[in-house]
């Protein structure tokens, strides 16, 4: 099994999570082929005006404690959600359950459209 992380040169201290890194949606956008991308808002709002990450994965953030188990732990995770804070919680519950190489991405889906970088819904 080979171990591949990414490295983000936006990588930054989450303020609000200890031991949570946030990295911008630019950066996620260059590099999404090589993380998994998982998207803890509703169903209506992963399909809604704001649309998601093409590549992303559903899992809402209250089933996120059943399913931890099915994502790769020699993989990087990054969590999206629409502001930041949810994923950022999603990102610590995955840190506390043994994932290493988890990120927040800063700003959401809100911050994804404010730069205008693509997306699908």
């Amino acid at each position: 099994m080979t171990v591949k992380y990414v490295n983000f040169e936006s990588k930054t201290e989450n303020p609000h999570y200890e031991g949570v890194y946030d990295i911008g949606p630019a950066e996620l956008l260059n590099k999404k082929n090589d993380v998994v991308m998982i998207d803890v808002r509703q169903p209506e709002e992963y399909v809604g005006e704001l649309g998601h990450v093409e590549g992303s994965s559903l899992m809402v953030l209250d089933t996120l404690p059943e399913q931890l188990g099915t994502l790769p732990k020699d993989k990087t995770v990054v969590f999206i959600c629409r502001s930041g804070g949810r994923s950022a919680k999603a990102t610590a519950f995955a840190k506390m359950n043994g994932f290493e190489e988890v990120f927040n991405m800063q700003g959401g889906m809100l911050l994804w459209n404010d730069l205008q970088l693509p997306t699908e819904r």
